[in-house]
């Protein structure tokens, strides 16, 4: 009971009505929403030559670090793990399009994460963060809720690619179309009902019908469910990767590889404090439009991305799927310790992970999309000057399949539209240079 106590007074339960029941249940929910990274980054970075089972290791390790620091350092409902977005870059732009080995590109990362430092240690980022207009923050939660609800429905193959028309709805004699469509009905019906860690129940259910389906040969052709002889197995060894970045700092000695970094250090940032404002909003840490504790919040994810690269990882970032474990009650930091163990005990007991499956995890992704949607009440859309640009940022965020994009875009629009319109003087100085940032890196981020 002391040993809980003291959890519940540093992270601050009765401050924010959690409980130690809740952290539990989010931190397990945004695991299961994210474990499929621990799948997908090794062969991501495979493509790029990468031994899969080291980059295994080093995804659980990176991802257990930096959520762990975030959670115990920042106190945020906020797990991090190498990004999506940015290993795609790492593997198919840098290493494969611009024929970079992924030892120099590896080491292009440790570089981006020690000038990430520096400018989380001079309150830099804080700054710009702070800087951003209250409407603007909520476009960015509204666009990520669309984006992560747009990429449950792919996962779930509800919404598939289509030649003319980019994309239509998927086939309903698919069973795993079926099996999501089960998990977001469940999840509906608990969360209408008001029961905490509706989420997080709607996922298990939906799992436990998946298995079920398995045995029964039903939805073993799509999405396969595989449900493991042995539970517990060994840890792939890190040393065909580990330290590669710090022996191949020497490689950057190029101007392509310069923009390289700067690329990585770009989109990194505005991931991140995208993703950072959208979860905070949603938890309702936001005070006064700022993030309380940011500059701890960021030195976190900052000193993530040094300690991925050494381990042998892309860039690390903070995670949208954390906006599912606070939509199952999670609240402090101590859901991001508990998301922090899981990720250490999965590299035990990995093969458990195949029975969450994307049918598992979608439903979750679709209705928290429901949830950060919430926050477009808040724009002030009676105003032009204001919707246009939070239009662009919210639209375009699923549109381009990237988050960075879409804060691009309502960037650049938002000091033209606030100027066109009289209101000057509203404008943080700021906003200013990150319009300029945006005109001249939205060539790159269309490449």
């Amino acid at each position: 009971m002391k040993n809980q106590n003291a959890i519940a007074r540093y992270f601050q339960f009765d401050e924010l009505g959690t409980t130690f029941g809740r952290e539990v249940i989010g931190g397990v929910t945004t695991f299961l929403a994210m474990a499929y990274i621990l799948f997908v980054n090794p062969v991501v970075l495979g493509a790029a030559n990468m031994d899969t089972h080291a980059v295994f290791t080093a995804t659980a390790l990176s991802a257990a670090i930096g959520t762990l620091i975030m959670g115990i350092l920042a106190k945020y409902p906020v797990a991090i793990a190498p990004g999506m977005g940015l290993n795609a870059f790492f593997t198919y732009t840098v290493c494969i399009g611009m024929k970079i080995p992924w030892e120099t590109a590896i080491a292009g990362v440790f570089i981006a994460g020690v000038i990430f430092v520096i400018i989380t240690i001079f309150k830099i980022r804080e700054m710009i963060i702070n800087a951003i207009p209250e409407d603007l923050k909520r476009a960015t939660a509204a666009g990520i809720g669309l984006f992560i609800a747009f990429i449950g429905l792919q996962d779930s193959k509800i919404v598939v690619k289509n030649p003319d028309t980019l994309v239509q709805i998927g086939s309903f004699h698919n069973p795993g179309v079926l099996l999501t469509l089960f998990g977001v009905i469940v999840t509906v019906l608990f969360m209408v009902r008001g029961i905490q860690g509706g989420v997080f129940y709607g996922m298990v259910l939906t799992a436990i019908l998946g298995v079920i389906l398995a045995l029964l040969g039903i939805n073993d052709k799509v999405n396969p469910v595989s449900i493991p002889s042995n539970v517990v197995s060994s840890i792939p060894s890190l040393k065909p990767i580990f330290g590669v970045a710090i022996t191949h700092l020497g490689d950057i000695n190029s101007f392509n590889l310069i923009v390289v970094v700067l690329t990585f250090l770009f989109v990194g940032f505005f991931d991140t404090a995208g993703t950072l404002m959208a979860i905070a909003n949603q938890a309702g840490i936001l005070k006064d439009n700022k993030l309380p504790r940011a500059g701890r919040a960021l030195f976190s994810d900052s000193i993530s991305i040094v300690i991925g690269s050494i381990l042998g990882t892309s860039p690390t970032t903070a995670y949208v799927e954390s906006s599912s474990g606070v939509a199952s009650g999670g609240r402090s930091g101590f859901s991001a310790v508990i998301t922090a163990i899981l990720f250490l005990l999965a590299m035990f007991f990995s093969p458990l992970l195949g029975v969450v499956t994307s049918d598992v995890t979608a439903p979750a992704l679709i209705i928290v999309g429901v949830l950060m949607a919430s926050s477009l009440k808040d724009i002030a859309w009676s105003r032009l000057e204001i919707a246009i640009p939070a239009f662009l940022t919210i639209a375009m965020m699923p549109f381009t399949y990237s988050i960075t994009t879409g804060i691009a875009f309502g960037f650049v629009v938002y000091p033209i539209t606030m100027i066109v319109r009289g209101r000057i003087k509203e404008l943080n100085p700021i906003m200013y240079i990150l319009f300029i940032i945006f005109i001249i890196f939205l060539p790159v981020l269309a490449k």
